[in-house]
């Protein structure tokens, strides 16, 4: 007995495939290369937007674009000298060497989700749970990303870009390498991060360490920041990919 494709499915994919191949892309734009009822694709349009697959692209009347999120799927799927499946072993060296939890946060278009995280052996310890978002103020990922990012990219996270607590700690972070979250999230909780670069100087993603406050004292947090910082460029450099 056959099984019938769902046709809501398919035409949502073909919105999505359209727009990746168009991208800024309007309503009506898609309609006329779908040949599709204007409504129809508005409407598959504000779930792909619901779901966090597409965002508005800005500038104007309403225009369509990815999120970072297929970015996301891509790279965890892709061959293994990709991104996430790079990192692991990085975040395993990173999780030995401080004894405390290590993590990569992805950006994914007003959003950072955790997308592999090595828990530290403690039994007291720092873990959040794969596919968790990060909140963008205050948290280390957040603050490491965004001091790689212009003023526009960073409001699409919800976060004033000139605000001044974020801007002394973006500025912390691009003199020192690393950035700190000293409990601005949760108190019990201190992390360090530090950005991955791509090709282009972008922000890929964040490399943190995480552990309890009660022990991570300012010598642990400078120790574990210039390691992860050296991480995070050793991950993002073109010469370490084989």
């Amino acid at each position: 007995m056959s099984v019938k494709p769902i046709q809501s499915v398919q035409r949502a994919l073909e919105v999505l495939e359209a727009v990746a191949e168009h991208q800024p892309v309007g309503v009506g734009e898609l309609s006329r290369l779908l040949d599709s009822d204007k409504s129809a694709v508005q409407r598959v349009l504000v779930t792909l937007h619901a779901s966090g697959w597409i965002r508005p692209a800005g500038g104007g009347p309403t225009a369509w674009e990815l999120s970072a999120r297929p970015l996301i799927l891509v790279g965890l799927s892709r061959r293994p000298s990709d991104l996430p499946a790079r990192a692991r072993p990085v975040l395993e060296e990173l999780a030995r060497d401080t004894g405390e939890t290590a993590m990569l946060a992805l950006p994914d278009g007003g959003r950072i989700v955790a997308v592999d995280v090595v828990e530290s052996s403690h039994q007291l310890r720092a873990a959040p749970s794969l596919g968790s978002v990060l909140p963008p103020t205050g948290s280390a990922a957040g603050i490491a990303l965004f001091s790689a990012m212009d003023p526009a990219e960073i409001a699409r996270y919800g976060v004033d870009p000139h605000d001044p607590v974020l801007t002394a700690a973006m500025e912390h972070t691009r003199e020192h390498g690393w950035s700190l979250n000293a409990g601005a999230v949760t108190s019990e909780i201190t992390t360090v991060g530090a950005v991955v670069l791509d090709d282009l100087g972008r922000p890929a993603a964040a490399l943190v360490i995480s552990a309890p406050t009660s022990r991570f004292a300012p010598d642990r947090q400078e120790t574990a920041g210039a390691l992860v910082s050296t991480a995070a460029a050793r991950l993002g450099s073109r010469h370490d990919r084989r």
